[in-house]
């Protein structure tokens, strides 16, 4: 008996070691193609970051990507699918997925990443007590729109109509969530606001054919899942059409674009991965509040500057965190 009742008591232990041991295992769903540059790149973060924290992939840590490009019925398959597979956390690349992976889990801790309105979209209570099975990192605030109306008109001072470019279906609120300031912004400086809404790549095309036939034509790319995917376009329309264009993310002036404000979104991915590893390591999501960014890039791109024929006034070079020559 007493031989029996050592055992027995040695059980949990033995559990709980073997439990330590076990390889864990984590989903990521991506609204984009796998072969987008910036998607490749933020996983890359991602994976940067949980390195860090110890977690090796293919050794302690598994890893079920899925990726669905601008397909509602591919990402529906995908998240069922995911869940299916029952990881231990899941972090997910946009509002769309979020959405989507809500209707098949409420237990499933997701990780949400560049994420505007997650109160406003119904994902979490607040930023401070999320409430649920879902936590993360938004990327913007709505008085942003102003910010990049003034840059644009600071940088393009002959813009006199500003098109904001959005696909309502994939933006904050339908859109309303950026828009909420432009009113006060275009009374302020002076400019006319037209809304482009885009939810293909024609439309696209016709907006920006349309702002080039009347003079002081200028457009701000609002962020979303649809037009980060078609940015490449954008870039290339404002070029063809001279189109002076704000952009909200770094890697659209990288790759060409004439201005952006906003934030990293690689280092949104790689900060994603301590929540991965605090959830792992068992923490519940509602006890992870919502966080939000804290710090945000100007990027001018010189080159693209001179191509539209503007001259970067010297104060707003001075500001910029990196200029691009």
């Amino acid at each position: 008996m007493s031989l029996l009742g050592g055992t027995a008591a040695a059980w949990p232990l033995v559990a709980r070691g073997q439990q330590a041991e076990r390889a864990r295992r984590i989903g990521v769903l991506m609204e984009l193609a796998a072969s987008d540059a910036q998607a490749r790149t933020d996983i890359a973060a991602l994976q940067r970051g949980l390195h860090k924290l110890g977690w090796l992939e293919g050794s302690n840590l598994g890893v079920d990507y899925r990726w669905a490009p601008d397909d509602p019925v591919l990402l529906w398959k995908f998240a069922k699918e995911l869940v299916q597979l029952r990881p231990d956390a899941i972090v997910a690349g946009s509002s769309p997925v979020v959405g989507t992976l809500l209707r098949e889990t409420r237990s499933i801790p997701i990780v949400f990443v560049s994420i505007s309105d997650p109160i406003g979209e119904g994902f979490v209570a607040s930023f401070a007590h999320p409430g649920g099975n879902v936590t993360g990192f938004t990327n913007f605030e709505s008085s942003m729109t102003g910010k990049w109306v003034e840059l644009l008109t600071q940088i393009a001072p002959n813009v006199t109509r500003v098109a904001f470019l959005f696909n309502p279906q994939a933006a904050a609120g339908g859109g309303s969530y950026f828009l909420h300031a432009v009113d006060t912004a275009v009374s302020t400086l002076k400019v006319q606001a037209v809304m482009a809404l885009v939810h293909d790549d024609d439309e696209i095309e016709a907006s920006f054919a349309a702002l080039a036939r009347e003079p002081g034509a200028g457009a701000v790319l609002l962020p979303d899942i649809f037009t980060a995917a078609h940015y490449q376009m954008v870039v290339a329309l404002a070029a063809r059409y001279h189109v002076p264009t704000v952009y909200p993310y770094r890697f659209m002036v990288e790759r060409g674009g004439l201005i952006s404000y906003g934030v990293d979104v690689e280092n949104l991915f790689e900060r994603a991965a301590t929540y991965v590893d605090r959830i792992l390591k068992g923490t519940n999501p509602t006890a992870l509040p919502v966080q939000a960014p804290t710090k945000f890039e100007l990027l001018i791109n010189q080159k693209t500057a001179k191509t539209l024929g503007l001259t970067v006034p010297y104060a707003l070079l001075a500001g910029a965190d990196e200029v691009i020559e």
